[in-house]
């Protein structure tokens, strides 16, 4: 088949060789990837996105090579080109082949370019891209992501939703990110929360919709005490997520907070949203309005100036939902009810905490720091159990190195401490941000930090010695330790706090 004089050129044929290999590739990878689901991240990458820009970029050299020709020779006077218009004879057959590999080509073009936009956008919608492309970034948050209740959600229905417009500012946004990977510059860890998110509640209550929560929960957990025994106290609680009955709605409970005929506003100390000093309630049926100021930290009046009052949604309480960093009092007993760590072995619990006191500067450094004061603590303080159960010792400091793994990132400084989760009172302040009985009205209102508003004690304590009331009833806290001025005049997070 000939083809115009023009395209045969240097640069046409450079162009031809690039999109030549790349639709090879393209190929290639395509069949990789749907025999191999396994595959890495980056052959999605690659086959979707980058090497289809080369292809591109090969299609459109191949014509200015073929103009650069036809410039050349009109400047050497050939017959064949003459002044105005290029007549093309289809009774030629250089015209002819032309044409025909032009046709068929662009609307082979077209197909693939169709087939490959589908599969960019939805490779660039799919839980890998997100979690795995940028891996020292995205580690913690997809680490913590797969081991979250939301794991099957795939990130984009929260963090993107849909509609055309959400999507074109999660690309650019995208883009931005991108640069700040290749440049370094971003922070370590990332902060939070971020403020280019879909609103919660075009995101949360597509699946959690007010009017459809339950009226109670039972939650039980298992803590276990830094003592020789590790301890076990039992807690059963009964959660007042909604109203005594379903049919009662958000009437009260928890999640009164987002009941559509009451509006709850507040101003934060900080961007962090960890300190709450104004809030602002109304009844949207009757019209009331209640502000409530915190007595000893109020707002001055240039702040509330200048401050941005914020509508209270999901987010608010629920800010770690998909990544959730568990402290290590949490991950020690999640461990040890597990049977990760071995419940029997003497002073485990405490080896673990002091384990987690201090933050580390990389993974390395931990992994060998657990291995290496685990065996010193044994063989220094109880050299007999080490030499009896060094199987369970070593089993102890795997379950150790998997829960430090899912939830400390040293290398984003990322952790429990610097995430906070806002759901519950115990480590973090969350609920008593705004209930603390120091959120006060000018008619005397107080937001109360009575525990029995959100929750109510129906067993707790040893095994075999637990108390516990009917379900109806409720039980006054014991601290599993004894105080020496009791648990109940100041936060839990006075002392539960600072125990790292």
């Amino acid at each position: 088949m000939k083809l115009p004089k023009s395209y045969y050129n240097l640069i046409s044929f450079i162009g031809t060789i690039i999109a030549g290999i790349s639709l090879f590739m393209i190929l290639t990878f395509s069949i990789v990837g749907y025999l191999y689901e396994s595959t890495s991240s980056y052959v999605g990458l690659f086959t979707y996105i980058i090497i289809p820009g080369f292809l591109v970029v090969g299609l459109i050299i191949i014509p200015i090579g073929m103009i650069i020709e036809i410039k050349r020779r009109k400047k050497r006077e050939l017959e064949y080109i003459k002044k105005g218009w290029p007549v093309i004879d289809l009774n030629i057959s250089k015209y002819r082949n032309a044409i025909l590999i032009f046709s068929v080509g662009t609307i082979v073009l077209v197909i693939l370019s169709s087939i490959g936009s589908y599969e960019a956008f939805h490779y660039t919608e799919s839980n890998e891209f997100c979690g795995t492309l940028c891996h020292e970034v995205m580690e913690p948050e997809y680490v913590a992501y797969q081991n979250s209740p939301h794991a099957r959600v795939r990130c984009v229905e929260c963090h993107v939703g849909t509609g055309a417009d959400w999507y074109v500012r999660s690309k650019l946004s995208g883009l931005r990110q991108v640069y700040a990977v290749l440049t370094d510059d971003f922070n370590r860890p990332i902060e939070t929360p971020i403020h280019n998110l879909r609103p919660a509640r075009e995101t949360c209550e597509k699946c959690h919709w007010p009017e459809k929560f339950y009226s109670r929960q039972l939650r039980q957990t298992k803590h276990f005490l830094s003592d020789s025994l590790n301890t076990e106290w039992n807690i059963i609680l009964k959660m007042k997520i909604g109203a005594e009955h379903s049919a009662l709605g958000l009437s009260e409970g928890i999640h009164w907070h987002i009941n559509p005929n009451v509006k709850i506003e507040y101003i934060p100390k900080r961007d962090n949203r960890k300190v709450i000093p104004w809030i602002k309630y109304t009844n949207l049926e009757t019209g009331e309005v209640t502000l409530y100021e915190d007595v000893d930290k109020p707002l001055s009046e240039k702040k509330m100036a200048k401050a941005v009052i914020r509508d209270m949604d999901c987010m608010d309480c629920h800010n770690r939902p998909s990544h959730h960093y568990y402290t290590p009092q949490e991950f020690i007993d999640h461990a040890i009810t597990a049977g990760d760590i071995p419940k029997d072995l003497p002073f485990i619990k405490k080896v673990a905490m002091d384990l987690f006191k201090d933050p580390y500067t990389n993974k390395d450094t931990a992994i060998h720091t657990i291995k290496s004061y685990t065996k010193e603590f044994y063989a220094e303080n109880m050299p007999q159990t080490l030499k009896t159960r060094e199987a369970d010792i070593d089993k102890a400091i795997e379950g150790m190195i998997g829960e430090f793994s899912q939830n400390i990132f040293p290398a984003m400084g990322v952790s429990w401490d610097e995430y906070e989760s806002h759901i519950g009172h115990v480590t973090y302040n969350g609920c008593f941000r705004c209930h603390d009985d120091n959120h006060k009205s000018e008619d005397g209102k107080v937001i109360s930090k009575d525990c029995d508003l959100c929750h109510t004690i129906v067993l707790q304590g040893n095994p075999g010695k637990e108390q516990y009331s009917s379900i109806k009833g409720a039980l006054e806290f014991i601290h599993p330790k004894k105080l020496k001025d009791g648990w109940d005049e100041d936060l839990c997070t006075e002392c539960h706090r600072y125990l790292y």
